[in-house]
């Protein structure tokens, strides 16, 4: 699913034998708006993004950019002052926000990328858009047209007629799952999450300043039984560390790998992306044996950018920005498991007896039919259906699941 489809799109100087991948970049609030009022673009960073770009484009990588920033561009355009006190602005006033902001914000990136002669494109998607799955077919269609067109799609959660990344309801968590989400869209080969820390840390660095910075991450799982993800995050933001983890559990599922780093400086995205496994700094991620430790912590008596792993092995990276890599799955999804698994949104709920000693597999799959039929051909064979209901829709009540994990109760 990942970089197993045509990247073929914007070989512009690259050399034939040259690897092209498909790089999404996620920019949250605080890496394109200064957090206090006035609110003011981060342009120096900006132009130096877009100057980035346009270098892995050179190189024949295809890119995606997910903005956040819209309502921070209200606020800017509108020039309203911080709330004090703990109080917080209403639904419909960020939403008005939004749609004042969110043709500024993709003017102000039209406009950065023009005076480099880069076509953009702007796509605005909200949470029942993935759920639906022509809606979503259709936007992966569109992503891959662009790309194959040399433009540099920018996507934004829908905030005008979306709560979803305003209340953390079905959350995409300030733009960080619906990067994950855009990278499984269009078979991405990295996903790398821009942020105001240079990675992920065993602790928050801002009040603990000897935490080591994790350099990679094989098991997810573990690592979050290792480190504390509370950030300090910004005014602006509804995301955080965590949500970062959960992108990073998404994306790695698809078969791209992750990086959590630093977005002031943008220009590290092309030193990384230059030593993936498939150019000649092979080593620099090779990371897929089940035997390596499930998380790399950097030497406290080192640089950020040499690391030794927990059970005390050499240093062994070239030298590279400081970061946090999440490594990919070896089997990645399907498309189609991969949207059922997180473009979905699960209904009803499981109620387990405590008492009870039993171990759950959980999973999720598409129903063929709706309840009130479930309920009418339940414990009955396949070919009982058409005989209960008078029609078949088809052989199985449930198709296309995906196991999750097993929970016990006791």
């Amino acid at each position: 699913m990942s970089s197993k489809r045509d990247k073929s799109a914007g070989k512009d100087a690259a050399t034939p034998d040259a690897p092209h991948l498909t790089v999404v970049i996620k920019l949250g609030s605080s890496s394109i708006l200064h957090p206090e009022p006035p609110y003011l673009p981060q342009l120096a960073t900006l132009s130096a993004l877009a100057e980035t770009c346009l270098a892995l484009r050179s190189l024949g990588h295809r890119v995606v950019i997910v903005s956040s920033g819209a309502i921070g561009m209200g606020l800017h355009r509108m020039e309203l002052p911080a709330l004090v006190g703990g109080k917080k602005r209403v639904i419909g006033e960020k939403q008005a926000l939004a749609a004042i902001g969110q043709g500024r914000l993709i003017a102000l990136w039209d406009q950065l990328f023009g005076t480099l002669k880069q076509p953009i494109a702007q796509i605005l998607m909200t949470r029942n858009d993935i759920a639906d799955r022509s809606r979503y077919l259709n936007a992966t269609t569109t992503l891959s047209t662009l790309l194959s067109m040399g433009v540099i799609p920018i996507i934004n959660e829908n905030d005008t007629i979306s709560v979803s990344e305003i209340l953390h309801i079905n959350k995409f968590g300030d733009n960080d799952t619906l990067s994950a989400i855009a990278a499984g869209m269009c078979g991405a080969d990295y996903l790398f999450l821009l942020t105001d820390v240079e990675g992920l840390y065993e602790d928050n660095p801002r009040k603990v300043p000897g935490a080591r910075l994790v350099t990679k991450v094989r098991d997810i799982e573990e690592v979050r039984k290792m480190v504390s993800t509370s950030t300090l995050g910004s005014s602006l933001g509804t995301g955080g560390m965590e949500t970062k983890l959960i992108a990073a559990e998404l994306a790695t599922a698809a078969g791209c790998a992750t990086v959590i780093t630093l977005g002031s400086d943008p220009s590290r995205i092309l030193s990384i992306v230059e030593a993936h496994p498939l150019t000649a700094a092979a080593t620099a991620f090779a990371f897929s044996s089940p035997s390596s430790p499930g998380v790399v912590f950097s030497s406290p008596t080192s640089t950020p950018l040499s690391s030794t792993s927990l059970s005390g092995s050499a240093p062994s990276d070239p030298v590279l920005p400081a970061h946090t890599l999440f490594t990919p799955k070896p089997r990645p999804l399907t498309s189609r498991r991969f949207w059922i698994l997180h473009g979905l949104t699960p209904r009803g709920t499981v109620y387990v007896d405590e008492e009870e000693e039993i171990v759950l597999e959980f999973g999720r799959g598409l129903t063929n039919y709706n309840s009130v039929e479930i309920d009418r051909v339940k414990g009955l064979r396949s070919s009982d259906i058409e005989r209960v209901l008078g029609y078949s829709e088809a052989e199985h009540v449930v198709e296309s699941v995906i196991e999750l994990r097993a929970v016990a109760s006791a």
